[in-house]
Parts: structure tokens; sequence; C-alpha cells
């Protein structure tokens, strides 16, 4: 999910951000569905509309059914994922978004702005096209290192915190808004880190990594050392004995938070 002014910096597939989605794209849809509790957070914040426009839409996951969804992503290989029941996507990006001014009643961007390469151009623009409100699902990089791995893979978070943009940042540029915390329940199926807060095993299987872009910007030998390290956790019980009580913990408050701007 990725966006960039044009087309210049795009990669072969399109993607136009910092992470290359023709490269780690693959099986994305396999790790990656969306969760009800989110779902039915975004739907909720998106109100009483009809048309919505979804920048940076991926696969379609968190698009609502019962809308009118345009939906904007540049990376053939996420447009190729979409399932049949969702609409076409349209190839463009966030900072030159093909629309009139006004032209949607609310929209919607979900794990999508951290790879911005001009959030406030994006930002601006959504804001531009879009009569009421705009919701952005997003992580707060302040609260990454809440999530055990920091203590196992700490390249990964702090690369993901370091493209993250200050939530503060994305509430300026769209004029405003509120920013609530959504917890993110323990079996949660769209597989984000945080997801498998209390199903470590899981972040074991290279493609739930490759799932998640982070993974792509560190060296394999980060790789190899986190699975060695936490297998051996897992094996001894440090694991357990450290971080247990999530395995049992119905929802975790980590860094997703979710930005209203009306």
């Amino acid at each position: 999910m990725s966006s960039h002014q044009g087309t210049a910096g795009r990669s072969a597939d399109g993607s136009a951000g910092d992470a290359d989605y023709g490269r780690i794209g693959g099986g994305y849809t396999s790790y990656r569905q969306p969760e009800p509790q989110i779902e039915a957070a975004i739907r909720d914040a998106l109100g009483d509309v009809r048309t919505v426009l979804n920048v940076g839409a991926g696969a379609g996951s968190y698009e609502p059914r019962d809308l009118e969804v345009t939906a904007v992503e540049p990376s053939a290989q996420m447009r190729a994922q979409r399932p049949a029941d969702r609409v076409e996507a349209v190839d463009a990006t966030a900072e030159d978004l093909p629309f009139d001014d006004n032209t949607f009643d609310a929209a919607m961007a979900t794990f999508t702005v951290h790879q911005w390469p001009d959030l406030s151009a994006g930002l601006a623009e959504v804001r531009r096209v879009t009569r009421g409100p705009v919701v952005v699902l997003t992580c707060d990089p302040t609260l990454l290192q809440k999530f055990w791995l920091y203590e196992y893979a700490p390249e990964a978070i702090d690369v993901e915190a370091g493209r993250y943009p200050p939530v503060d940042t994305i509430v300026s540029a769209l004029g405003g808004g509120m920013v609530m915390s959504l917890p993110i329940p323990l079996l949660c199926t769209d597989g984000f880190g945080e997801a498998y807060y209390g199903r470590p095993e899981r972040l074991l299987d290279p493609g739930a990594r490759k799932a998640n872009s982070a993974w792509s910007f560190v060296p394999p030998e980060v790789h190899t050392r986190f699975e060695s390290h936490l297998t051996q956790d897992l094996a001894n019980g440090t694991w357990d004995t450290n971080h247990g009580t999530l395995r049992n913990q119905s929802h975790f408050d980590g860094s997703l938070v979710l930005i209203v701007s009306t």
C-alpha cells in the first residue's frame, strides 16, 4: 500500500513508497485478512456516508461492503490480489489523485500513510477530494517498543518507528481530528506484527514476516538471529516466563490508532 507523486521513483510493479510490493507482496493476502473488530471501528468512524475513497487500498482490506467504494492503489502486485468481489483499483497515488474537489463523502487510508513519500501532499489531496470524514488507520511510532519483538529484533521495530509519521503530524495535515487507540484482539486475523503478541510462534513463519514490510528493510542476519533466539526461548520456556500471560490476554494495547478528521 504505497503512494508517490506522478510516476517518478515508482518500481516496475508501480509501488511508489519505500517498500517494493512487486518483490514482497506475493502471498500478502494469506496473512493479511481484515480483522472484524478493526473493520467495525473503521466503519463506525466513516459514519452515515454513501461514497468512500480508499487510498493506498492494497488488496481491499477494510473496504466497507455497504458503501460505494473507489480504490486507489499504485502497486500492480497488490491490485492483482484484490478479491473478485472488490472494485477494481485505480492505478494512482495519494499525492496525485485523479478526482475533482469534494468528489467523495468520506475517505480512508489503512496501513499506508507511512509509505507516502510526500505525506503532507498526499493528505492534502485526500482532504481536497473528500467532503466529509477522513479515517486513517496507522501506528503511533512512539508506542512500538511496547511489543515484545523489540527484545528479539530491535532493528525491525526501529525501522518501523522511523517509517511511521508522528500522529500529530497526520492530524495537523488533515486540519484537526481525534485519535483513538485500537486494542488488538488475541486472534487478530490481520497479520501486522503486533497481531501476534500472544502467538509468538507465528512470527517464525518467514511468510508472516514477509507480509510486514518492515522486515524487508533488515538484513538476512537479523532474520536468522531472530529465528534462532526466539526458537531457543520458546523451547526453554524463557519467552513464556517473561511474556506467557499474553497468550491468554484478550487484547493488547499496542501502537494501533485510528485517526478521524471530520
